[in-house]
């Protein structure tokens, strides 16, 4: 009696260990480990900034000559920045620029070269140019007399109007240099030079320029390199 009580003991545990529930999982992920003290994360830092007052170049301006010459101009390293005119008129813009602008003469010509010219520079359009502006005024006398006869004043009385006249947008060309060369491959480095148009309101307009002349002893050859317009 005793050892079959035992054995239904053993199979009453068992079945209680074969029916209990499994523990259910954590739906919630493990807390990540806490940081190494004094260590800082690293932040993406992404592409570098744009330089201010980076412009794109324009296509370089190529010719073949007739005589087989390969002529081209191009330009690189560009910046323009607008900045603020000293004389603080509204009519006024002034422009700080930097370029490099290159020349090159290559291929076999027949007739030799005797050098040329460089020319580098930059152009400035404006929307609406003040060219005329009047003035026009006027002064009078005129005596008074007041009721009792004895206060006697005199008044002049003056007037002044200002006319502008506008006029249509123009193009104005600041050369900067011309660089004479007896080699195959001129070159203009400019630096933070100091550009200024007056006479101007509403928005303008800056390109660089340069023009390549090639000389031989019977013609010249020229090839003009024009950059991006930014408006300013």
């Amino acid at each position: 009696m005793r050892s079959t009580c035992v054995r239904v003991a053993t199979a009453m545990v068992a079945a209680a260990l074969w029916t209990a529930p499994a523990p259910i999982a954590s739906a919630q992920p493990a807390p990540a480990p806490p940081p190494t003290p004094g260590v800082q994360p690293v932040a993406d830092v992404g592409a570098p900034p744009i330089p201010n007052g980076a412009v794109p170049s324009g296509p370089p301006g190529v010719v073949v000559t007739p005589d087989g010459w390969e002529l081209s101009v191009s330009a690189k390293d560009e910046f323009q920045v607008a900045v603020a005119p000293l004389t603080t008129a509204l009519s006024s813009r002034e422009y700080l620029v930097a370029a490099t602008f290159e020349g090159s003469v290559a291929g076999a010509g027949t007739a030799p070269t005797s050098g040329g010219t460089l020319e580098v520079g930059y152009q400035i359009g404006c929307g609406i140019s003040l060219n005329v502006v009047k003035l026009n005024g006027s002064a009078g006398f005129t005596p008074m007399l007041g009721m009792s006869g004895n206060n006697v004043g005199i008044q002049f009385p003056v007037s002044a109007q200002i006319e502008v006249f506008p006029q249509p947008g123009e193009v104005t060309t600041v050369q900067l240099t011309q660089k004479s060369f007896e080699g195959t491959n001129p070159r203009v480095t400019v630096k933070d030079v100091h550009i200024k148009v007056d006479g101007c309101v509403g928005q303008s307009f800056l390109r660089s320029y340069a023009v390549l002349t090639s000389s031989t002893d019977a013609a010249d050859d020229i090839v003009a390199y024009y950059g991006v317009t930014k408006a300013v």
